[in-house]
């Protein structure tokens, strides 16, 4: 092949990738080009992803703290007590049968305090305390906000203005946390199952 008829096919092929280059786009092509690309639908916003990792350091408090040994109800094993994971935080059971309390048991020189068997319910010189319905029913804190459960756990005080909180709930040890931690605490609090079970109010000495 000479040098001339190379030339005119380099032409051609140039001329046609020209050629094509610039022919309109079709409509599908157009479209495709035109339309946004998609955001993806399962990919949490900042916002969830903040409320996802308040709820995990408000579990991680909990467990550490042990809202689970006198709050959650327990079922008996080998083992002995252990937490029943179908009502996490329901406190103490609304049909339960409070056991009698010896006279004499309860004083400076005697027990300082009784619990039941599931430690949801406790005896001591301030009477008889029932460990409190945590989740997020009607009859526990679904009615609560963050701020009402902060200042409880400041001042020690049901909903910060109430009757006293009782033994043997640590809250003074709860009110060193930060409001941060108490905010994630509450989260974890409202996203465990809500339980219908009304706690008793607590009975005053004799």
């Amino acid at each position: 092949m000479n040098i001339a008829v190379r030339c005119l096919l380099g032409l051609f092929a140039v001329g046609g990738v020209l050629s094509a280059q610039a022919q309109p786009p079709s409509d599908t092509t157009a479209m495709a080009a035109a339309a946004p690309a998609p955001a993806s639908a399962a990919a949490p916003s900042a916002a969830a992803r903040e409320a996802s990792k308040a709820v995990r350091r408000g579990a991680r408090l909990a467990t550490f703290g042990g809202c689970h040994d006198c709050h959650t109800p327990k079922v008996m094993t080998p083992q002995g007590p252990q937490p029943d994971k179908a009502r996490l935080l329901a406190g103490y059971s609304a049909q339960a049968q409070l056991p009698a309390v010896p006279q004499g048991v309860i004083g400076p020189a005697q027990w300082g305090a009784l619990a039941t068997n599931d430690l949801t319910g406790w005896v001591g010189p301030w009477g008889t305390s029932f460990a409190a319905n945590l989740t997020p029913d009607a009859t526990g804190l679904a009615a609560w906000t963050a701020e009402q459960f902060i200042q409880t756990m400041r001042t020690g005080k049901h909903l910060g203005a109430g009757r006293a909180i009782l033994p043997p709930m640590p809250w003074f040890d709860v009110a060193v946390l930060s409001d941060e931690d108490l905010k994630a605490l509450f989260a974890y609090l409202r996203s465990v199952k809500p339980i219908s079970n009304e706690v008793p109010q607590p009975i005053p000495p004799k």
